[in-house]
């Protein structure tokens, strides 16, 4: 039974933190191969969607469980078309990217879902930390990323669900 030794030690869970991802094909859309699309999707959003619906029993049970979804910027839509966003002119990467989108519309679905049962659901934008996702090139380090995780993930009973969250704020879908 997948959550079993949590079950087993602790008898719950109060917050979950959904962040493994990976970022296959580096080249432009075009280029980019089917089955760097489908690795990429298999572990940013259908791992994410697994471990969830594993975790989500254990979950119920505290009064006021919570999912933090790791997203990134490039997820955002809006930002991804913004001329003056950072990321303007870059290669888009569209195995990675359109898997963060993903994450950011399963982040609204289950938020939607889970709010009457006192579940905050949200996304985060760690930044550009130094991770092996990157090779360790981010200028942040991950600790520093992490403070947007930990904030999510310790919301009061009256904080948002189904937001994407940035260090410095909200971000857009």
């Amino acid at each position: 039974m997948p959550g079993a030794a949590v079950d087993d030690e602790f008898g719950r869970l109060d917050v979950l933190v959904n962040n493994a991802g990976i970022a296959l094909g580096w080249a432009p859309p075009s280029e980019t191969s089917v089955d760097d699309v489908r690795g990429t999707y298999a572990v940013n959003v259908v791992g994410l969607v697994a471990v969830t619906n594993a975790m989500l029993p254990l979950l119920r049970r505290p009064a006021a469980g919570r999912i933090v979804n790791v997203s990134s910027e490039l997820g955002s839509l809006t930002r991804q078309q913004d001329p003056s966003s950072p990321f303007a002119g870059q290669l888009p990467l569209v195995a990675y990217s359109s898997s963060k989108t993903a994450v950011n519309g399963v982040t609204v679905a289950y938020a939607q879902e889970l709010a009457a049962a006192g579940i905050k659901v949200n996304a985060v934008n760690p930044g550009y930390c130094a991770t092996d996702l990157n090779g360790h090139s981010g200028y942040l380090p991950a600790a520093e990323g992490a403070r947007v995780v930990v904030r999510a993930a310790l919301l009061p009973p009256d904080g948002p669900t189904g937001a994407f969250f940035t260090d410095g704020g909200t971000l857009p879908w």
